[in-house]
């Protein structure tokens, strides 16, 4: 596998243009294994709103809080079904 794919544990949508990756969830989601692999995903979440995200752009800003959750130290990854993180509203993350 090369590094432009990602593995799809979720049944997600997966789209592989050039050199960016585009995700297609049913929620945010932040994973260790999607760090640094130009990753664009989009989710719509309950109300269908639809967000679109730079993972690793949202990472970023995330990252010193992500460290500390149990979540994300246990299992790698950190999930909001409903909306996207407050930290990261209002920030151009395309």
């Amino acid at each position: 596998m090369d590094n432009n794919n990602v593995t799809n544990k979720n049944n997600n949508n997966l789209i592989n243009n050039n050199n960016m990756t585009k995700l297609t969830s049913k929620r945010f989601v932040i994973r260790k294994s999607l760090i640094g692999k130009n990753v664009t995903i989009e989710f719509t979440n309950k109300k269908g709103v639809k967000h679109t995200y730079n993972h690793d752009k949202a990472y970023n800003i995330m990252k010193a809080n992500l460290e500390k959750m149990a979540c994300f130290i246990k299992y790698k990854s950190y999930t909001a079904t409903n909306n996207i993180p407050v930290v990261l509203r209002n920030v151009e993350l395309v």
